[in-house]
């Protein structure tokens, strides 16, 4: 799901949302301590569904590379969505491994609805956001709480909030990858995501994985860039069904979302997996 629209729950953002597929749920999460001492690739297709419904499509792609990092993600409305309107975007992500943790660079998303287009860039350093622009530019909003400069330090960008990077030499996939808050920097909005360990699941695509994810609850908490009377904002903040599915990228102790449920006033939207393949790549050495 487009964690950037994921808060504000209108016919709209529902299918911005499976356009965009986890540009930011979208959102979702945060990187770890550990060693980046190995490399892989997954190659991941999802569909996404509200109330049973399907409603988009969508791709991403992740490379995780000794020392950097980078992730692509396209997505487009099917079904009931794209004859109402239709919708698609991509996204792209990209920065560095330092010290066993991600540190993003960039960040841009494109989402076209209907004859309108919407473009966000934000570019960081050292966990803290240098520039950030959304074109066309949008009108001031009344009551809106400003984004400081102080909100835009040790944030990540909603791609790689995504990706769980799990620190030390145990199996990855387990409680460990859920203990954790997300601060996140969508281009408007400022907000965290707290993941709480559930359970374990074991799920298999039509392609490529078979085996355990990790299911995190999540947890959202509003902190600027959102209007505090809007209904929608409320009913996003008091959840408590909310969750994420982790699974491995082969040859990291990198995990990307699987499976993502999220309840909305007309059911049930759930973005899940149909292809997760991952491979490992050959890593560099001292």
């Amino acid at each position: 799901m487009d964690m950037p629209r994921f808060p504000e729950l209108t016919s709209k953002s529902v299918w911005i949302a499976s356009a965009g597929l986890c540009l930011t749920v979208c959102a979702f999460l945060a990187a770890t301590a550990g060693t980046a001492s190995a490399q892989g690739r997954l190659d991941a297709k999802y569909e996404a569904s509200l109330a049973g419904l399907p409603i988009g499509k969508g791709a991403w792609i992740v490379d995780i590379a000794d020392d950097q990092y980078s992730a692509a993600v396209s997505g487009a409305t099917t079904g009931l969505m794209k004859s109402i309107g239709g919708g698609n975007g991509t996204g792209t992500a990209q920065g560095r491994i330092a010290t066993g943790q991600f540190s993003p660079l960039s960040y841009v998303s494109t989402i076209n609805y209907g004859k309108k287009a919407e473009v966000i860039r934000i570019a960081l350093g050292g966990g803290n956001v240098k520039d950030s622009a959304i074109e066309p530019e949008p009108p001031e909003t009344p009551g809106r709480i400003p984004v400081t400069e102080a909100h835009r330090r040790n944030v990540l960008d909603p791609m790689t909030g995504a990706l769980v990077k799990v620190a030390g030499t145990g199996d990855p996939v387990g409680p460990e990858a859920c203990r954790k808050t997300l601060p996140v920097f969508d281009g408007r909005m400022r907000y965290d995501l707290r993941l709480e360990y559930k359970r374990m699941e074991n799920v298999k695509a039509e392609k490529g994985y078979h085996g355990p994810v990790v299911v995190c609850a999540v947890y959202f908490t509003p902190i600027a860039g959102y209007v505090p009377d809007r209904v929608s904002i409320k009913y996003v903040a008091a959840q408590r069904n909310m969750e994420i599915w982790f699974a491995p990228i082969a040859g990291t102790r990198v995990l990307a979302p699987y499976r993502i449920t999220i309840p909305t006033p007309l059911g049930t939207g759930m973005i899940e997996a149909t292809e997760f393949v991952s491979v490992q790549k050959t890593a560099k050495t001292n």
